[in-house]
């Protein structure tokens, strides 16, 4: 009997031994271990990294237990400068593991070629939200004589008169010879006194004029619908598109004007 307590204690002291190891394992695999091997309980404050130069970054983010890897796809903003960090994953500010690895994404070095788009007889305001669509900039805006009121006459690269489908790179500054709407042409009034009204309208809008303000006046002497008086008087130059009154004879009693 005393042979079968004793073989029964030596189980249970087995057993009590292989848990108390088997404890002592994991506590030091849980407790000191895994959370050296994890830097359980450290993290590191992810910098801001837009606008670094791609030199700058190995230093800066080794200074803070970081690491870092470039992505394949670049990106291009005409501002920024060559090679600097445009986008970057995680985010600046969020909490990582030390040794982390910080996702970058670089300014191209050079620019892409786009093809020009065409803005000639488009409004002013069209063409800019083109030029923003395809990623140029609207330069120097220089206004010239023509019945076009902000209606882009030229597109200009360099200096240059460019045509829809030349090649640039992205992020140029385009410049827009635009019309001011006066005319560049200086014309003769034409001398519409006397005429009918319809044949004066006619004379005016054919020699590039546009027909103003109409005042009738009420005469006997001259028939009805006749040009009595025009502003600006014929034979002074004017610019396209310049408006000219008239005064129309109506039937009644004579009037001075």
């Amino acid at each position: 009997m005393s042979t079968i307590k004793e073989g029964s204690k030596k189980v249970i002291v087995h057993i009590a031994l292989i848990l108390g190891l088997l404890f002592a394992v994991l506590f030091v695999f849980f407790q000191i271990y895994l959370p050296g091997y994890t830097n359980h309980g450290e993290s590191v404050t992810v910098p801001d990294l837009e606008n670094f130069h791609y030199s700058e970054i190995e230093k800066y983010l080794e200074a803070r237990n970081l690491r870092y890897e470039i992505t394949p796809d670049s990106g291009f903003v005409a501002d920024a400068q060559p090679l600097a960090v445009l986008k970057q994953n995680p985010r600046p500010g969020a909490k990582v593991k030390r040794d982390r690895k910080i996702y970058i994404t670089l300014n191209a070095e050079n620019a892409p070629l786009i093809k020009m788009p065409n803005l000639v007889n488009s409004p002013i305001k069209n063409a800019q939200e083109v030029l923003a669509n395809y990623g140029l900039i609207r330069g120097e805006i220089i206004y010239t004589p023509d019945i076009g009121h902000n209606v882009v006459l030229e597109q200009k690269f360099r200096g240059r008169s460019i045509k829809e489908g030349f090649e640039i790179p992205k992020g140029s500054q385009i410049d827009l010879v635009v019309g001011d709407g006066l005319g560049k042409q200086s014309l003769a009034i034409p001398n519409v006194v006397g005429m009918d009204e319809e044949e004066a309208e006619i004379a005016i809008v054919g020699s590039g004029l546009r027909l103003g303000r109409i005042n009738y006046v009420t005469t006997d002497t001259v028939p009805k619908g006749t040009i009595l008086k025009q502003l600006p008087p014929s034979g002074i130059q004017a610019k396209t598109g310049e408006l000219i009154d008239l005064w129309v004879s109506e039937l009644g009693v004579d009037i001075n004007f």
